[in-house]
C-alpha cells in the first residue's frame, strides 16, 4: 500500500496555480504558516504506520490554496521560490525559526546490517536529538551510536542545517555500534515492503514544457485494499482490475442503537395436517344398544408434569449416566495407567539386570582370560596388568623409600618384573604349540572341503571337483605321517606311500622330504629307539605341511593363501618393515582411518608394545564392535563405521572425548559407547558422542538438540566435532563424507 504524499497537476493549471502562488507570496505569515513542518522527532510513516505519519499541511495553507490537490506542490515551490527580506530583527528571527522547522528526509543506514530506517527530521534539530530518538527506537543506550556522513563522524552540537541539508530534501547518514557484540543494530520491526522505496522523484509540470522534480514520501500500509472485481479483455485475456483509494475506509458512528434488518423480523408460518398411522373406534351405550361395563376400568388422572419438570427429571437423568461413564473411563485410563506404569518399570528393571549381568559377563570374561590366556589380545591383557602393577609399586617404593633401600626395592623390583615375563612367556610358547595342531586341522579342512550350495528347494548340493580330490587325499596322508604311536610296519607303509606320492614332482623342497624319509627308515631298520626319532618326525611333517601349501602341487590351497598371488601382482603391495627389515604384504601393516601408515609390521608393534608401553586395546575393540552391530542395526547401508580401525577409536576416545562420558563423566570404559549426536544424520566422528550405556537410550529419545541440551554444552561437543573433522580430514577416503570441503574450511576458520 502507498500513500503519495503530492498531487500531479495538469498542464492546464500551471497559470492559475502560479497566480495563487503569488497571491501566497504576498502574504508572509499565510507563508511562514504553510512551511512549518511536522513537530520535532516526527516519524515516517513507512516505518512506524499510519498514525505516527507528521500531517505536513496547515491550517494557513489551505485558506490561501483553495485547491486540496494542489496543497503539496505550493508548499513547496512557494518555500522555494519566495526571498525572505524582512525589514525588522523580530520578523527575521521569526522566518530562521519557521526555515529550522521545515523537515527533511532522512536515511539512516544502520551497519553493519544494511537495513535502512527512513525518517522525517526538522532541519533544526541537533545531532544529540537526532541520537535521543533513535536510541529509543532502537532499544540501545545513547553512548554507543555514531552517526556519520559521507565517511566522516558528525558533532552532536551540529544541527542538520549546519550540515548542509536543505528542507523537503533527502539525505542519507550510516550509524553504528561502538560496542555491536552487546548492543548490535537491527530493526525490532523488520518493514514488510522491502522491495518498495521510501522516497521518490515525481515530475511535476510547471510551465508549458517545463517540469519540476519534487521529492515525495512513500507510506508503507499494513492495510490490504479489497478486491473490487474488474474485466477481462475476451481478445487478449488481459484481466483489469478496478482501483481502491489508499485511504482507509471510514467508520460508521455508533448511534447506540441496535438496528435490525426487516428479514430477520418476519416469521413464515405454515400449516400441514397429519394422520395417524392406525386408526381406531369406540362404542358408547345408547338407545336400543348396551354395553357392559363389567371390564371397564376408572382411571384417575395423575400429577401434572410440565415441560420444565419433565426436561429437568431428562437432565438428571443425563447428568447421572454422564457421571458413571465417566468415572468407568477415568477407571480405564488409571488402569491404562497402571499398566503402562507396570510395563515401564519392568522395562527399567531388564534394562538393569541387563546391564549388570553384561557388566558381570565382562569382568568375568576379563578374569578368565586373566587365569587361561588363549590369544594374542589375552597376554596384552596380561602385560598391561603387570605394567600398571609395576607402576603402582614404583609410586609406592618412591614415595616410602629414600637412598639405598630404595634401590634395593627397585632392584627386587625388576627381578620379579623378569620372573613375571618368563612366567607369561613360558605360557605363550605352551598355547601357541597347543593352538599349531589345531589351526593346521582347520586348514587342511578347509582345503579338502567339498563345493557346496544351496538349491531353489532348499537343500544343500555338494561337488568334488579334481582339486578336492587332490587335497583330500593330501589330508590323510598328513594324518597318518602326523601319528607316532603306530607299529614298525605301519610307519614304514605310511612312509613309503608318501615317498611315491610326492616324486612325482622334482624339486628341492620334494628332494628333502625324500631324504629324510630314507634316513627315518634307515634308522628304523637299525632299531633306534623311537622317542630319538620325533625330532627327524616333526622336520618330515613340516616339510609335508610346506609342500601342501604349496598351490604347484596343492591348487586348491590359492584360495585359503594370503599372500600368495603372482608376482607381477605383488609388486606394488610390498612394504618394508624397520623393525624386521623384512619385506612383507600390505596385510601385514596396520592401517587406521588418518591416511598415515606404520612404517612397523604388527608382530614388530605387538613386541615394541610388549617391551614398553604395553597398552591393551580389547576395550576399544569392543566399542567398535557395538558401534558397527548398532548402526548395522539403524541403517545396513553404513559406511564410516566399517572404515575405522581400532587405533581410530582409541584417538577418538582418549584425544577428542578424554575417555569419559559426555554427561556424567564417568571413566569407566567397559561402560562406554558412541551414539548419533544428531538422529537424522548417519554416524560420524563428527557426528557422535561418547556417553554411558544407560544414557545412550535416554539420548536416542531426543527429538531436538537445541530443546534439550544447553548452548554452552552444545558448543562444547561441536567443538569435539571439529577437532575430530581435522584429524580425520587427511585421509583422502574420509574427505568425501566430510560434507564438502567448504564445512571443512568454515570448521578450520571456527578454530582459528
Amino acid at each position: 500500500m502507498l500513500s503519495v504524499k503530492t498531487t500531479m497537476l495538469k498542464p492546464g493549471e500551471t497559470g492559475e496555480r502560479e497566480r495563487e502562488a503569488e497571491h501566497a507570496e504576498e502574504s508572509p505569515q499565510s507563508l511562514r504558516s504553510a512551511a512549518r513542518g511536522p513537530p520535532r522527532g516526527g516519524r515516517d510513516s513507512g516505518i512506524f504506520g499510519e498514525e505516527d505519519c507528521p500531517d505536513r499541511s496547515s491550517p494557513d495553507v489551505q485558506r490561501n490554496v483553495k485547491d486540496t490537490g494542489t496543497q503539496a506542490k505550493v508548499a513547496l515551490e512557494t518555500v522555494e521560490e519566495a526571498q525572505y527580506d524582512f525589514p525588522t530583527d523580530t520578523e527575521e528571527h521569526d522566518e530562521k525559526t519557521n526555515v529550522k522547522n521545515l523537515t527533511a528526509t532522512v536515511k539512516v543506514l544502520l551497519m553493519p546490517g544494511g537495513h535502512v530506517m527512513t525518517m522525517a527530521f526538522a532541519i533544526g534539530l541537533s545531532i544529540e536529538e537526532i541520537k535521543h530518538h533513535l536510541a529509543y527506537e532502537l532499544k540501545v543506550p545513547l553512548e554507543v551510536l555514531q552517526l556519520s556522513l559521507d565517511g566522516r563522524v558528525v558533532e552532536e552540537h551540529q544541527s542538520l542545517m549546519e550540515l548542509g541539508i536543505r528542507p523537503h530534501s533527502s539525505t542519507q547518514m550510516e550509524m553504528s555500534s561502538s560496542d555491536p557484540s552487546s548492543y548490535p543494530l537491527r530493526l525490532l520491526h523488520p518493514p514488510e515492503h522491502d522491495s518498495m522505496p521510501d522516497v521518490i522523484t515525481v515530475q511535476v509540470p510547471k510551465e508549458e514544457g517545463v517540469f519540476k522534480e519534487v521529492v515525495v514520501e512513500i507510506k508503507h500500509s499494513c492495510h490490504q485494499k479489497p478486491f473490487l472485481g474488474g474485466y477481462r479483455h475476451r481478445l487478449t485475456g488481459v484481466e483489469y482490475h478496478h482501483a481502491s483509494v489508499q485511504a482507509l475506509l471510514k467508520k460508521k458512528h455508533d448511534r447506540g442503537v441496535l438496528i435490525y434488518s426487516r428479514s430477520t423480523q418476519t416469521v413464515d408460518l405454515k400449516s400441514k395436517l397429519q394422520q395417524c398411522s392406525v386408526n381406531m373406534s369406540t362404542q358408547m351405550t345408547g338407545i336400543g344398544c348396551y354395553i357392559s361395563c363389567v371390564n371397564d376400568k376408572l382411571i384417575t388422572p395423575g400429577k401434572y408434569i410440565t415441560a420444565d419438570e419433565y426436561h429437568g427429571r431428562r437432565l438428571k437423568a443425563v447428568i447421572c449416566l454422564q457421571s458413571y461413564v465417566r468415572r468407568w473411563l477415568a477407571q480405564e485410563a488409571v488402569e491404562q495407567l497402571k499398566k503402562e506404569r507396570t510395563r515401564r518399570l519392568a522395562w527399567f528393571e531388564m534394562q538393569d539386570r541387563r546391564c549388570k549381568e553384561e557388566k558381570e559377563e565382562q569382568l568375568r570374561d576379563r578374569r578368565n582370560r586373566w587365569m587361561n590366556p588363549q590369544r594374542r589380545e589375552d597376554f596384552s591383557l596380561l602385560y598391561h596388568a603387570l605394567e600398571k602393577w609395576r607402576t603402582e609399586e614404583e609410586q609406592q617404593i618412591n614415595s616410602t623409600l629414600r637412598g639405598a633401600e630404595r634401590k634395593v626395592a627397585l632392584c627386587s623390583l625388576v627381578e620379579q618384573e623378569m620372573q613375571l615375563i618368563a612366567a607369561i612367556g613360558r605360557h605363550q610358547i605352551n598355547v601357541e604349540a597347543n593352538n599349531h595342531d589345531k589351526i593346521v586341522r582347520d586348514f587342511l579342512n578347509k582345503s579338502a572341503a567339498p563345493h557346496q550350495w544351496e538349491s531353489a528347494n532348499g537343500r544343500l548340493l555338494e561337488m568334488d571337483t579334481a582339486e578336492d580330490i587332490r587335497a583330500r587325499e593330501l589330508k590323510e596322508l598328513y594324518n597318518e605321517i602326523s601319528l607316532y604311536t603306530v607299529d614298525k610296519q605301519q610307519r614304514l607303509t605310511f612312509l613309503k606311500k608318501l615317498k611315491n606320492n610326492v616324486k612325482e614332482h622334482e624339486c628341492q623342497l620334494v628332494w628333502d622330504i625324500i631324504d629324510l624319509i630314507d634316513r627315518e627308515i634307515d634308522l628304523m631298520s637299525r632299531e633306534i629307539k623311537e622317542h630319538n626319532l620325533e625330532g627327524l618326525r616333526k622336520r618330515i611333517c613340516t616339510l609335508f605341511l610346506q609342500y601342501i601349501k604349496t598351490p604347484v602341487f596343492n591348487p586348491k590351497v590359492a584360495k585359503l593363501l594370503k599372500v600368495y598371488k603372482k608376482p607381477s601382482e605383488l609388486k606394488h603391495k610390498m612394504f618394508f618393515c624397520h623393525g624386521c627389515h623384512r619385506y612383507l604384504c600390505s596385510a601385514d601393516f596396520g592401517s587406521c582411518a588418518s591416511g598415515s601408515r606404520s612404517h612397523w609390521c604388527r608382530n614388530c608393534t605387538r613386541l615394541d608394545n610388549i617391551a614398553r608401553s604395553r597398552d591393551e586395546d580389547s576395550v576399544y575393540k569392543s566399542i567398535l564392535r557395538r558401534l558397527r552391530t548398532d548402526e548395522h542395526r539403524l541403517k545396513t547401508e553404513a559406511t564410516i563405521p566399517f572404515l575405522l580401525q581400532v587405533e581410530d577409536i582409541q584417538y577418538l576416545t582418549e584425544k577428542v572425548w578424554a575417555s569419559c562420558s559426555a554427561l556424567n563423566g564417568s571413566r569407566d570404559l567397559y561402560n562406554l559407547a558412541f551414539a548419533r549426536w544428531e538422529h537424522q544424520k548417519d554416524w560420524s566422528p563428527w557426528n557422535c558422542i561418547l556417553l554411558c550405556k544407560e544414557e545412550t537410550y535416554a539420548h536416542t529419545q531426543v527429538e531436538d538438540i537445541h530443546q534439550a541440551y544447553e548452548t554452552t554444552f552444545i558448543q562444547w561437543v561441536e567443538q569435539k566435532h571439529l577437532m575430530a573433522r581435522q584429524h580425520f580430514g587427511k585421509n583422502p577416503v574420509m574427505v568425501k563424507y566430510l560434507g564438502f570441503y567448504q564445512d571443512a574450511a568454515l570448521g578450520n576458520q571456527f578454530v582459528m
